[in-house]
């Protein structure tokens, strides 16, 4: 008799080894060389490659800000809390100055060696001082005279004209000097700051200044020039521009405060001197003038930053604006319409009949606005409510909610005062909607309301139905031209429940009941996530179509990733596009082979969020809110919700399929880490964003 041999128990592979994942702050520096790429590919407008690599050192501002701030503060504490990568505060830090460096670096190489050799080629000129002919010397020095002389503070150091204060991020200049001042005292050192009031680029004027139309010329370089005249009698043996990028995380104890408007009023000063993370200083400064910086702000060299070009980079962005010449930006469009909103002014009407999706920017956000203003005309309309994340100054969503309000009709609006760095402008919204008589809530302590939602209530025939808004995106008119974002306009009903339910908790902070289709977190967004996941697995092992595609911003929930590492492993396709950080390593043998990680950079920033489950041939489809991280999942009132109109449905597949399809502005991720291009190859170009325009706007 022959005996089967014992089979040896396989060993579960451990899910949670640091080697699966990706750090998540090399990941924001990657996605940042992305950016960069775009300055550097000639294939993009001259002007939006400027743009580019402003955006590129603005990211890069907010990057110190807020996560290096947060890692420096984790190493003093000696703090060994980890993400699941299991680096340490000070081995995170490490990394980021190294990768952190070679891109600085590249943005002032791809400055100086490219961008502005070409800008000069179309007569787009930033004249050094050395350039400068007699007419423009003459105009500068009056400037001077009249517009800085009268508002600049020189400050000689000494024990009683100590160290200034340094706003965070502003435009700095350390001044060496010889001899003795007007009181017979040997000085060595003063600081000038630029005046915050005036204008980083000077655009000389071409009729009185022998300049070509676009001739410009930093503010920094006629500080430089005329810095002699603010130390009269004493020798200047060098001036050196400088900037302090300083902690702008905001800190609230929700646990102790009373008033959250209040409190958030008194951070938004504190940040502005917070601690220093990151210097960056002329490259021609002096070694001992660097360290003497370092040391008064308590910044290590590891956060030091040599630039060969203007510290304050991201200024030379307003040069897209002031430059009047098409032919080096994008081609302008005109957001198109939805054929049924276009041929029916009525949008409770059209709801009344169907669904609609909007696409931003390919579409326009008007028919948002109009359901607004047609709410506060309608003497049907009952009552209107919204979440506000951001919103603009001068905003026209306000506008109408104000009107809404002073028409009598029944106004709520949640508005998250902790949305980063747009705080001062919430509170003054905030303030002018109570001026009103809207009632305005500041969402749930703890909890950061980032949900998109509008409600609007109204009789008919004698009972009250909802129409809906829900968003991937802000209600901002500003960035709905730049970001790409659905809206669906509904009058379901049930889904208006759901809404009139989290509205609801959001205000009395009481328990509503389970939602009927809409996925809310922190309650029922990600544990339903799981089980759709869990269902493809199970329709794969049955032999069943199995697909999940996930197009989000950012990916480093932990659970979320464990759970696609599964289902690749189970032989279910996964295609993930992460616009920016994503901790998953794709293409590991045996665990995550069949998951493909693209990034898409283009004239748009991607911000629709889609989850797509293909539910063995039955394709489940949600919008959302909610990128896979764990505040959005855990620390966030954000919504997802399920696209049932078949019609609609397939029209977001399709664009997916669309974006699958990129090979002129998508990256993909390595097993390493790193990004490759995709390229088109043989195959004709095609631009996924390009394609939307033509099929969704009028173009010019």
């Amino acid at each position: 008799m022959i005996v089967d041999a014992p089979v040896e128990p396989v060993e579960p592979i451990d899910l949670s080894k640091p080697d699966l994942y990706i750090n998540r702050e090399l990941s924001v520096l990657e996605f940042n060389q992305r950016v960069l790429e775009q300055a550097k590919d000639p294939d993009v407008p001259l002007l939006e490659r400027l743009r580019f690599l402003c955006i590129s050192t603005t990211n890069m501002d907010e990057f110190f800000e807020v996560r290096v701030a947060g890692f420096i503060q984790k190493a003093e504490l000696g703090s060994t809390a980890t993400g699941p990568d299991k680096m340490l505060p000070n081995e995170v830090l490490n990394a980021i100055g190294e990768r952190a460096h070679r891109l600085v670096d590249e943005q002032y190489q791809v400055l100086n060696d490219t961008l502005l050799p070409l800008l000069e080629k179309e007569n787009i000129r930033f004249i050094r001082r050395q350039e400068w002919n007699d007419s423009q010397e003459a105009w500068l020095r009056k400037y001077f005279q009249e517009e800085l002389l009268p508002v600049i503070t020189p400050v000689g150091l000494d024990p009683a004209h100590p160290f200034p204060r340094i706003l965070n991020k502003s435009l700095n200049f350390i001044v060496e000097l010889s001899g003795k001042d007007a009181f017979g005292r040997v000085r060595r050192h003063a600081i000038v700051q630029a005046p915050r009031a005036l204008p980083r680029l000077i655009q000389l004027p071409a009729s009185q200044t022998d300049s070509g139309p676009y001739d410009f010329v930093f503010l920094s370089s006629v500080i430089h020039e005329y810095v002699n005249a603010l130390f009269y009698g004493m020798e200047v043996k060098g001036c050196f521009q400088f900037r302090v990028t300083r902690n702008s995380n905001m800190f609230v104890d929700e646990e102790e405060i009373d008033d959250l408007l209040r409190a958030v009023e008194g951070e938004l000063a504190s940040r502005r001197y917070g601690d220093g993370v990151r210097l960056e200083v002329a490259h021609n400064c002096p070694e001992n003038l660097v360290g003497f910086l370092l040391e008064r702000f308590g910044i290590t060299e590891r956060e030091m930053y040599l630039v060969n070009g203007p510290v304050n980079l991201n200024r030379l962005a307003a040069v897209v604006d002031l430059v009047e010449r098409p032919d080096l930006k994008y081609t302008p469009f005109t957001p198109g319409l939805p054929k049924v909103l276009s041929r029916r002014k009525d949008i409770f009407g059209v709801l009344r009949n169907e669904d609609v999706l909007l696409h931003h920017p390919y579409q326009s956000f008007a028919p948002v606005i109009d359901l607004l203003r047609q709410a506060a005309k309608d003497p049907h309309v009952i009552s209107v409510r919204q979440t506000l994340y951001r919103t603009g100054p001068n905003s026209i969503i306000v506008d109408a909610l104000v009107a809404a309000a002073k028409a009598g009709k029944e106004v709520t609006v949640v508005v998250e005062l902790r949305a980063r760095f747009d705080e001062e402008a919430n509170i003054s919204l905030a303030n002018r909607l109570q001026e009103a008589g809207v009632h305005v809530v500041y969402g749930v302590v703890g909890y950061k309301t980032h949900a998109k939602m509008l409600l609007v209530v109204r009789r008919e025939e004698g009972s009250l139905h909802y129409y809906v808004h829900l968003g991937t995106g802000n209600y901002h008119p500003s960035t709905t031209r730049v970001y790409t974002d659905y809206g669906l306009m509904t009058a379901d009903q049930i889904i208006g429940r759901d809404v009139h339910n989290v509205f609801l908790q959001l205000t009395s902070l009481g328990k509503v009941g389970k939602l009927e289709k809409i996925l809310q977190s922190p309650f029922s967004l990600q544990p339903a996530v799981m089980q759709m996941i869990e269902k493809e697995i199970t329709n794969k092992e049955k032999g069943k179509p199995a697909h999940i595609i996930v197009k989000i911003n950012s990916l480093t929930e932990p659970q979320s990733i464990q759970a696609l590492y599964r289902a690749s492993m189970a032989g279910v396709k996964v295609d993930l596009f992460i616009r920016g950080i994503c901790n998953l390593r794709p293409g590991i043998p045996g665990i995550s082979e069949n998951i493909t990680v693209r990034s898409l950079i283009g004239r748009f920033l991607e911000h629709t969020r889609i989850y797509y489950f293909e539910n063995a041939g039955d394709p489940k489809v949600y919008c959302a809110s909610a990128d896979w991280m764990e505040r959005n999942l855990f620390q966030r009132v954000e919504t997802a919700f399920p696209i049932e109109n078949k019609k609609i449905r397939n029209r977001i597949i399709k664009d997916i399929q669309t974006y699958l399809k990129d090979n002129t502005n998508s990256w993909v991720l390595s097993q390493d880490g790193n990004y490759v291009r995709v390229l088109a190859g043989e195959e004709p170009s095609f631009s996924a964003q390009k394609a939307l325009l033509e099929a969704l706007a009028e173009q010019a």
